[in-house]
C-alpha cells in the first residue's frame, strides 16, 4: 500500500490492518536438500524448527528435495530482522543436508511490499 495512503487512515485503522509502524516483515527461504533419508529430513526439519523458535520467529513449509518456507516474527506485530535473516543464510550454509540457499528480502508480511 503506498506511504501516502497509510497516513491518511487513523492509528487506530493502521493497527488493525497492519500497515505503517504496525506492519509486520518477513522473509521467503528456498533451498535444495540434498539426497537425505526420510530420517535425516525429520532431524533436518526437527533443527531449523529449533532454529526459527529460538529467534522467536514462525515459519513451515517445504518437502523432502525444495524446501521453501515464509519467516515471520511470532508476535503479534514482531517482524524478523536483517539479522535474522543473516543468522537463518549462515545456519543453512553450515547445514550438511542444504544446497543452493535463497534467502529473499524483507517483505510485509500482509500486503508483500517492502
Amino acid at each position: 500500500m503506498k506511504l501516502d495512503k497509510v497516513h491518511n487512515k487513523s492509528k487506530r485503522l493502521r493497527k488493525k490492518l497492519y500497515l505503517g509502524e504496525f506492519a509486520v516483515f518477513g522473509f521467503e527461504v528456498t533451498c535444495k536438500l540434498k539426497h537425505v533419508s526420510d530420517v535425516e529430513f525429520d532431524v533436518f526439519i526437527d533443527d531449523i524448527i529449533d532454529v526459527i523458535e529460538s529467534r522467536n520467529l514462525i515459519g513451515g513449509g517445504g518437502s523432502l528435495n525444495d524446501y521453501s518456507l515464509f519467516i515471520c516474527g511470532d508476535g503479534r506485530y514482531s517482524s524478523a530482522s536483517e539479522s535474522d535473516r543473516a543468522y537463518i543464510k549462515d545456519w543453512l550454509e553450515i547445514n550438511a543436508c542444504t544446497n543452493s540457499i535463497i534467502i529473499g528480502d524483507l517483505v510485509d508480511a500482509y500486503y508483500g511490499v517492502y
